[in-house]
């Protein structure tokens, strides 16, 4: 799955370009469908625009988890801080430890349960 992320946050192989969370939630849509509003609320995550400061890829995955895997989501957003140094794209970027790329990556294998 983070290969599709990827290709959705890249817009490769025939997918559209899409911001970092709107590429997160778009590869889990069939699994985990969003309602017309939180679909919405993702457009407008992206570029560190999320609530709170967060990485826009990582708050997709938060939104996901909580809602459909709730007992996987404490030890999930874990091991999105781990792996970025960070929850929030300003210091995320700071401390240049994962591009955004990789922020989507992650995301996706955090919802995978990786």
């Amino acid at each position: 799955m983070k290969e599709k992320a990827k290709d959705y946050f890249l817009g490769k192989n025939g997918r559209p370009r899409l911001n970092c969370a709107r590429s997160v939630a778009e590869t889990f849509r069939e699994r985990f469908p969003l309602d017309e509003k939180r679909a919405a609320i993702l457009s407008a995550c992206g570029g560190g625009m999320a609530p709170g400061g967060y990485c826009g890829a990582f708050y997709a995955a938060k939104c996901i988890l909580e809602h459909h895997l709730p007992r996987q989501a404490p030890e999930s957003m874990e091991y999105l801080r781990s792996a970025a140094g960070s929850l929030k794209c300003r210091e995320i970027k700071a401390l240049k430890k994962l591009p955004c790329v990789g922020c989507v990556e992650k995301a996706a294998e955090a919802i995978e349960g990786k």
